[in-house]
């Protein structure tokens, strides 16, 4: 026998904790384009030091290396977004901050290495260094090669969709 009465709390909690959520992704997105405009600004300063001194290699290093992280936070940014509009979380968006990231990493160990070996000459420290970003260069491409491969099986898992990844039905 049912009391008319009696409330159903199944859907005042679902209620409850779904606005909680959609909060807590609010909060979260501020933060997150916050820490980005402030990663930016700080690009931005370190682009026009590098300008200053443009013979150094090492301003250079450090004002992609900071793009790249400004690029990262955008892309994880765009995740939460996605994420709120469409009630769940994707692993794509994952995959291409995380080879953003790595592609980075490529980037600021090549330059640094490049640097090191133009200014320390070979020595004994030098070509350990080499040894030791080779290895990591490898490492890192078998990690970009999975996470390609990883993107092109998810959107090809994906019905309708036929365009490039990043683009919609």
């Amino acid at each position: 026998m049912k009391d008319s009465t009696r409330i159903n709390w199944l859907p005042m909690a679902d209620a409850g904790l779904r606005r909680l959520e959609y909060t807590s992704y609010l909060l979260l997105g501020l933060m997150l384009a916050t820490a980005a405009a402030m990663a930016l600004i700080n690009a931005a300063a370190s682009l026009y030091q590098a300008l200053g001194s443009f013979r150094t290699g090492s301003a250079v290093v450090d004002t992609v290396d900071k793009l790249l992280f400004v690029f990262m936070l955008i892309e994880i940014l765009h995740t939460v977004r996605a994420s709120l509009s469409q009630g769940g979380l994707s692993a794509e968006p994952f995959l291409v901050v995380g080879l953003i990231a790595s592609i980075r990493r490529v980037l600021v160990i090549t330059m640094q290495t490049s640097q090191e070996t133009k200014t320390a000459g070979w020595t004994p420290q030098t070509q350990a260094m080499v040894h030791a970003s080779m290895v990591e260069l490898g490492m890192m491409a078998v990690l970009i090669l999975v996470m390609v491969i990883s993107i092109y099986l998810l959107h090809r898992a994906r019905p309708g969709v036929d365009g490039p990844v990043g683009t919609t039905g």
